[in-house]
């Protein structure tokens, strides 16, 4: 695939932040579909699901590419890693512009692009961008796509959604949004959505204000300062569904490592985040091989939860849902980074 200059890149920031009509980007693909780009994705058996009006069908279970994942230092193991998930079925990837090693020596979309620049019609890609400006945001994307030696992803998100004024800023006009929508139509993206750990009020007001593909949000823990006599689940979930958006959820897995003495494991965790309504699926962070062949096994074998067992669950984790000292409840967090 042809690479993408960054005069192209600067010269469409430009116009732009300028507020004159979009035009074609040069260099970006004009079309992304099975014409030019042979789709190859294999899950291998394990259990999948459409996300939701993209129409591709994913495994449940998502490679998340942040903290857990950058922090295994020996890139041999990692990139090993990487290869293995997709030899197994686990096509859908997860990272982040900003996902890196808590040294900031590894960054995720660089390694991953070491396994992309030879798979990249195997894997269905999502990354995220962070600046609210429009020009920084532009040179974010072009950053990834170098980084992920590629020039396209399947799903472009603005990444960690926190408030209603953050809100003001993606949506205003020529704004993040408004740059979604254009590497959409210009085929660097073939689908757009958002991720989310904080206010439920903003990720609502988000979903109905914008027009989005899929969500990734965090599973079901209470905002510090917020209402909790209604879940994020029972928030945002149903809101998604009413225009037909796919629905992840991640920090599955994160109360093993913040409650003390809880009698649940990462099979527990991930058998009730699939059996929640209305989710399609999870992203799970994974550092070694057998982590992933464990998370393997739980996906191949998933059997949904029965009601009596979800109560059970909800009520082991309730001191997770209302724990108020948790690092990402606070809005300047950004995930991916925190160990």
């Amino acid at each position: 695939m042809g690479k993408i200059s960054r005069r192209s890149f600067l010269k469409a920031s430009l116009t732009t932040a300028s507020g004159l009509a979009l035009s074609h980007v040069d260099g970006f693909p004009k079309e992304v579909t099975k014409k030019n780009v042979k789709l190859k994705f294999d899950a291998k058996g394990l259990p999948t699901t459409v996300l939701g009006k993209t129409g591709v069908i994913v495994p449940r279970l998502a490679f998340g590419l942040g903290s857990r994942f950058c922090n295994n230092k020996n890139e041999e193991e990692a990139i090993a890693l990487l290869e293995k998930a997709l030899d197994e079925g686990l096509y859908y990837w997860d990272t982040a512009s900003d996902y890196s090693s808590s040294d900031g020596k590894v960054i995720s979309e660089e390694r991953v692009g070491r396994v992309l620049k030879n798979q990249r019609n195997r894997v269905f890609l999502s990354t995220k961008v962070l600046p609210r400006d429009p020009n920084e945001a532009l040179r974010s994307i072009e950053l990834s796509l170098k980084r992920l030696q590629t020039d396209h992803v399947d799903v472009l998100n603005i990444h960690a959604v926190n408030s209603l004024e953050d809100n003001k800023n993606i949506l205003k006009k020529g704004g993040l949004l408004d740059i979604l929508y254009r590497m959409k139509e210009e085929k660097v993206t073939r689908f757009i959505g958002f991720s989310g750990h904080a206010d439920p009020l903003a990720l609502t007001d988000l979903i109905e204000k914008g027009n989005f593909d899929c969500m990734i949000v965090a599973m079901n823990h209470y905002p510090k300062g917020l209402d909790t006599s209604t879940t994020r689940i029972e928030q945002v979930v149903p809101k998604a569904k009413e225009k037909n958006m796919g629905a992840i959820l991640m920090k599955v897995i994160r109360p093993l490592d913040t409650i003390e003495g809880i009698s649940l494991n990462a099979e527990n965790l991930i058998r009730y985040a699939l059996s929640l309504e209305n989710i399609d699926g999870i992203t799970v962070g994974m550092d070694n091989m057998k982590v992933l062949e464990s998370n393997l096994k739980t996906l191949r074998e998933f059997t949904p939860m029965n009601i009596q067992e979800k109560k059970e669950i909800t009520l082991a984790l309730t001191p997770f849902f209302n724990h108020e000292n948790l690092p990402w409840m606070n809005e300047e967090y950004r995930d991916g980074n925190w160990t």
